[in-house]
């Protein structure tokens, strides 16, 4: 059985869908959009909307009230291919308040010379804000694209001492 909640942030409502203590897909849209880019099975499953998913919904209130490590003690599992989930385990090793240009991401995920999959896995996460795609920026600098608005791609950042 799936668990879901919905959990009120600064910037906007995060939705939450968890199978035993494991985070199956989290975002600022809906429930509709994370159950349309989940695995099938997965998104067939019985579900339970609940308040608070136990662990999952404190560390994500300890994130927001600031302590910007508390995504870490998250576990999270979505389905991907083999140099998406290097991505994606690089991906939370990019500590808060630091970021990482796509070709350091790709770079770090065992392929140098794989900057567009990484970007296409950074697209693809199906756990933002918990699995951090927020902290990837272009060479350079730039903020880049974010699956849900530059303006909270900003005030993650902001929130966790990345932007000065």
């Amino acid at each position: 059985m799936l668990l879901t909640a919905i959990h009120l942030t600064p910037v906007g409502h995060l939705y939450l869908v968890a199978r035993d203590q494991f985070l199956l897909a989290a975002g600022f849209r809906s429930f509709k959009d994370l159950y349309s880019r989940m695995d099938a099975e997965d998104s067939k499953e019985e579900k339970k909307e609940v308040k608070k998913i136990p662990v999952i919904s404190d560390l994500i209130s300890d994130y927001f009230e600031g302590d910007t490590a508390a995504f870490n003690g998250i576990k999270v599992q979505q389905p991907g291919a083999k140099f998406s989930q290097e991505v994606w385990k690089a991906m939370r090793k990019i500590p808060a308040g630091q970021t990482w240009s796509y070709a350091e991401l790709a770079d770090r995920a065992g392929n140098e010379k794989a900057v567009r999959a990484a970007g296409t896995a950074c697209a693809k996460n199906l756990i933002a804000p918990i699995i951090p795609c927020h902290r990837v920026v272009k060479t350079g600098g730039e903020l880049g694209n974010y699956g849900y608005g530059a303006a909270v791609k900003e005030w993650l950042l902001n929130h966790e001492g990345a932007l000065q």
